[in-house]
């Protein structure tokens, strides 16, 4: 699964997401869209930085956020599994205030369903490569349960679902991404 641009964000505060909560307006327009301009706007940002575009599988990419104080506490980590209807990833709210100077911690995410798009896998619903980029992104009406939860992974036509634009190679479990933060001072 290709991956959008990864949102990394610095906050003092709160959470983007919980499961079994509805998904936000930021983490909607993520999860349909790939885009992570609301998501690094939302009030409680202190820093945002965006990926340099689409990470397709097996690459990978150093994100560089820094503040000038010692003050953001939690990070977040958001990006959309591009080849679904409204699948998103990431890490949110990691408490950072142990992680010394000199210190590495790697850890692994799962997938989520923004629960705001059925998941229809129709080539009109989903916007990355697999539907030659015709498909639609964000829609703000919401059509699914209307809460975030652990994403099922997509059917594919291959395993009978004549209407999906996607095949075997389209297929994604979890663990989804693995992230690797550093603290250089």
């Amino acid at each position: 699964q290709p991956m959008s641009p990864i949102a990394v964000i610095l906050h003092d505060e709160g959470m983007f997401w919980s499961i079994g909560e509805t998904a936000s307006s930021a983490i909607e327009n993520l999860a349909e869209s790939g885009d992570n301009s609301m998501l690094l706007t939302e009030s409680n940002v202190l820093f945002g930085q965006s990926g340099a575009g689409l990470l397709m599988p097996g690459m990978s990419e150093t994100i560089e956020v820094s503040l000038d104080n010692n003050h953001p506490e939690l990070l977040s980590v958001a990006t959309m599994l591009v080849n679904t209807n409204d699948a998103f990833t990431g890490i949110n709210a990691m408490d950072l205030t142990n992680l010394r100077v000199g210190e590495s911690i790697s850890l692994t995410t799962s997938s989520y369903d923004a629960g705001t798009e059925k998941n229809s896998e129709l080539m009109s619903t989903i916007p990355g490569p697999a539907s030659s980029g015709q498909g639609e992104g964000y829609n703000e009406v919401r059509d699914d349960l209307n809460m975030v939860a652990m994403h099922p992974g997509v059917v594919t036509v291959d395993d009978g679902l004549s209407t999906s634009a996607l095949t075997q190679a389209h297929k994604f479990d979890n663990p989804t991404l693995r992230i690797t933060i550093s603290r250089t001072d």
